[in-house]
């Protein structure tokens, strides 16, 4: 990465129907959460991975169900909680502890119940006490809350209303402000 060309440089292969959702610089002793649209979660040591080159396809995080994606990825930071948004407007704040670390590939722990009332997921958080997130619509309706105002709950549960939507819209994002 160090030579960049104006074309710009290959830093991963993917199969045709993969995307990818996430990067972030770690330390290489950090553990990483990845989160499906299904509701499951898979804490793993980033050691598990080996080092590539930059063509690489990779290695398999999460195994994933017929019809569910991976939607979020999370490096685990001390004292955080995972915030977890579904599509329709609830979500739940759980503590990290709560996630044991397993081994990478495997099918994960259930994270949150992903019911009518809740919908699929659409986006995971590392989030601190004193974080702010903020809520975005299909419709461009936008929300801004404290996390403060979310108390913690457990894994696998359904979460509470963060959102009021209008009939027919849908969460799409949501972003931790710090």
């Amino acid at each position: 990465y160090s030579n960049p060309r104006s074309t710009g440089v290959i830093a991963i292969n993917l199969d045709p129907n993969d995307d990818l959702i996430g990067v972030a610089l770690t330390c290489g002793k950090d553990h990483i959460i990845l989160g499906t649209r299904d509701g499951m979660t898979i804490r793993f040591d980033e050691q598990q991975v080996r080092s590539m080159g930059r063509a690489s396809r990779g290695v398999r995080g999460i195994k994933l169900r017929p019809g569910d994606a991976v939607v979020g990825m999370v490096i685990v930071e001390e004292k955080a909680s995972l915030f977890t948004v579904c599509e329709n407007g609830y979500g739940k704040r759980t503590g990290i502890e709560n996630y044991r670390p397993q081994s990478r590939g495997g099918v994960g722990l259930k994270n949150i119940k992903t019911t009518a009332r809740n919908g699929k997921v659409v986006a995971l958080e590392a989030v601190q006490n004193n974080d702010d997130l903020m809520l975005i619509t299909a419709q461009g309706m936008i929300i801004r809350t404290g996390l403060d105002q979310i108390r913690s709950i457990g894994r696998n549960t359904q979460g509470v209303r963060l959102i009021k939507l209008k009939p027919g819209d849908k969460l799409v994002a949501a972003e931790k402000i710090v």
